[in-house]
C-alpha cells in the first residue's frame, strides 16, 4: 500500500489522547479542553500567533505532557495493526451501498506509522459540502495562530462629531459586547464634550460580491465585514435561520440607538462610507480567540464563521478579503504545509459551493497535520470536531448502541446529492486511525447518512488484523 508523507509519522503523539479521552470529551464538551489550553499556550510561546491580540503573554516553556501519554502510545505501537485485505473485506460490501450515490470514495489511514491501509479512489477530487471546513480551519489557524482575534472598531475624527464603527469581520459580534462599545465610545466623547455626532459604518475591510454564490439562503447571511449574531433575525444561535439583508446597517442603526440612550444624539441615520481623515480609534471590541472560534465553526458546521475565518487569512497573506482571494489564501497556506492538492478548489470557506473539490486523500491529511506535535497551533481542528452521539452535527447519529458512539470525532459535510464525513477513531484493537469517505450522487440524504456511519462504525469496531 503507499504511504503517506513522513511527518504524519508522529501524528499520534498529539491526537491519540484527544481521542481516547471521547468519554471526558462527551461529558464536558469539546470546545474548551485542558488539553486544548495547554497546547495554545505552547503555541503562543513559539511565537506561533498573529492579529490585533494575543491574549495572556506567552510561556517560557511548554506545557508537561499528559502523566498516560507514554503508557498510551506504548500500548498504541504493541497493538495489531489493521491490514489493508482486513479492512477491505470488512468496508467493501459497506461501500457498495446503493445509498452511496453514483460514486464515492473513501480512505483509511493509520496514524502510527502514516500508512494508507484502505483506499477507494482515494485521490478523485469530490465536491466535499461542509468537510472543505477542515481546509479553511487549518489554513486560518496556521497563517494567524489560535490566538488571534478579530477587531470591531470605533474611529472619530479629531472633533469627535463623526464616529465610524469599522468592521473587521467578526461575525460573532454581539448586543452586550455592542453595548460595551457604546460605553467606551461614550466615555471618550463626554470627557471631549461632545453631545451629538453623525455615524458612519465601513465594511471597505471585505471586496468582491457579499452575497454567496448560492444566493438569499437561512443557512448563511451577506458576507460582510460588520454584522452581529450572524445576521440571524432571530434567537437562534447556529443551525439555520432567518438572516438580515443588510447586516452592516443593522448595526450601524443598534449602535446609534445604543448612543441615544446614553445622551448622544445623532442627525442622520448611519450611512456607509469610509473614516474622515486624521479619524482616530477611539473604543474597540475583541472577538473570541481563533481557536474558539475553529472549534466553534467545525462542531456546529458554521458557515458564516467559516467565511470569515478564510477572508482572515485572505487578509493575513496580502490577498483581497474576497471570495477568490479567500480561496487563494487557503490552497497557498495548505501548500506551505506539505498538503496533497492535486485537482483540489477552493471555492468559498464555507462548503455550500458546490466547485469545491477536494480528495479524501486531502480531507484525512488535513486532520493528520492537525495532530502534527510540531504543529500544537492547529490543535483545535481536532478538539472541535463533533463527537458522535453527543455533541454539533453528530450529536442525533451514532445512538442506538453504535459502537463509534463516543469514540469516533469526525466533521460531517451535507448537500442536495452530497454526504461526507472525516474523522479519526480508535479501532477495536486499540490503534489510532483517520478516515474519510465521500458521496456524490446520492438520492436520500438519511440513507447516505446512515450509510456514512455504518462505514465509521466498520473502522471503529473492526479490528481488520486478520
Amino acid at each position: 500500500m503507499p504511504k503517506v508523507t513522513t511527518w504524519q509519522l508522529s501524528a499520534v503523539s498529539a491526537v491519540t489522547g484527544l481521542v481516547l479521552a471521547a468519554g471526558l470529551i462527551a461529558a464536558s464538551g469539546p470546545w474548551d479542553s485542558g488539553q486544548r489550553k495547554a497546547e495554545r499556550d505552547w503555541a503562543a510561546a513559539r511565537a506561533r500567533t498573529g492579529g490585533a491580540d494575543h491574549g495572556q503573554p506567552s510561556r517560557a516553556t511548554g506545557p508537561a505532557p499528559a502523566p498516560s501519554a507514554p503508557a498510551v502510545l506504548a500500548a498504541l505501537g504493541s497493538v495489531a495493526v489493521p491490514t489493508g485485505k482486513g479492512l477491505a473485506r470488512t468496508l467493501g460490501p459497506l461501500m457498495d451501498d446503493p445509498a452511496l450515490g453514483t460514486d464515492h470514495t473513501g480512505v483509511v489511514i493509520d496514524t502510527a506509522t502514516g500508512k494508507q491501509l484502505y483506499a477507494v479512489k482515494a485521490d478523485r477530487p469530490m465536491t466535499p459540502a461542509s468537510t472543505v471546513k477542515l481546509a479553511t480551519m487549518i489554513a486560518g489557524l496556521s497563517a494567524l495562530g489560535p490566538d488571534h482575534r478579530i477587531a470591531t472598531t470605533v474611529l472619530a475624527s479629531p472633533d469627535g462629531k463623526q464616529l465610524t464603527l469599522r468592521g473587521g469581520g467578526d461575525p460573532t459580534l454581539d448586543r452586550a459586547r455592542l453595548d460595551a462599545l457604546a460605553d467606551d465610545t461614550v466615555r471618550v466623547l463626554h470627557d471631549r464634550g461632545v453631545t451629538s455626532v453623525s455615524i458612519g459604518y465601513d465594511t471597505s475591510l471585505y471586496s468582491g460580491p457579499v452575497q454567496h454564490p448560492i444566493g438569499p439562503n437561512d443557512n448563511i447571511a451577506p458576507v460582510t465585514a460588520l454584522m452581529m449574531n450572524e445576521g440571524r433575525l432571530d434567537s437562534s444561535a447556529h443551525g439555520p435561520a432567518p438572516r438580515s439583508g443588510d447586516p452592516a446597517g443593522d448595526v450601524a442603526r443598534a449602535f446609534a440607538l445604543l448612543l441615544a440612550h446614553r445622551s448622544i444624539g445623532t442627525a442622520h441615520a448611519p450611512a456607509p462610507g469610509r473614516p474622515p481623515a486624521h479619524a482616530k480609534p477611539v473604543a474597540r471590541t475583541y472577538s473570541a480567540p481563533l481557536s474558539g472560534l475553529v472549534e466553534r465553526a467545525l462542531t456546529n458546521s458554521d458557515n458564516d464563521l467559516a467565511e470569515a475565518v478564510a477572508r482572515q487569512t485572505a487578509l493575513a497573506t496580502g490577498r483581497p478579503a474576497s471570495f477568490d482571494g479567500a480561496g487563494g489564501a487557503v490552497e497557498a497556506q495548505l501548500g506551505k504545509l506539505g498538503l496533497p492538492l492535486d485537482a483540489a478548489r477552493f471555492a468559498d470557506g464555507s462548503g455550500l459551493d458546490r466547485r469545491d473539490k477536494v480528495s479524501a486523500s486531502l480531507l484525512a491529511s488535513l486532520l493528520l497535520r492537525a495532530g502534527d506535535p510540531h504543529h500544537p497551533e492547529l490543535r483545535p481542528v481536532l478538539t472541535g470536531l463533533p463527537v458522535a452521539g453527543f455533541s454539533g452535527t453528530l450529536e442525533q447519529r451514532y445512538t442506538g448502541g453504535s459502537t463509534a458512539t463516543g469514540l469516533l470525532h469526525a466533521k460531517t459535510g451535507t448537500l442536495t446529492g452530497v454526504n461526507t464525513l472525516a474523522g479519526a477513531v480508535v479501532d477495536a484493537q486499540g490503534r489510532l486511525l483517520v478516515f474519510a469517505f465521500m458521496a456524490s450522487g446520492t438520492t436520500s440524504p438519511g440513507a447516505a447518512e446512515s450509510a456514512l456511519d455504518r462505514l465509521g462504525t466498520a473502522v471503529a469496531s473492526c479490528g481488520c488484523s486478520g
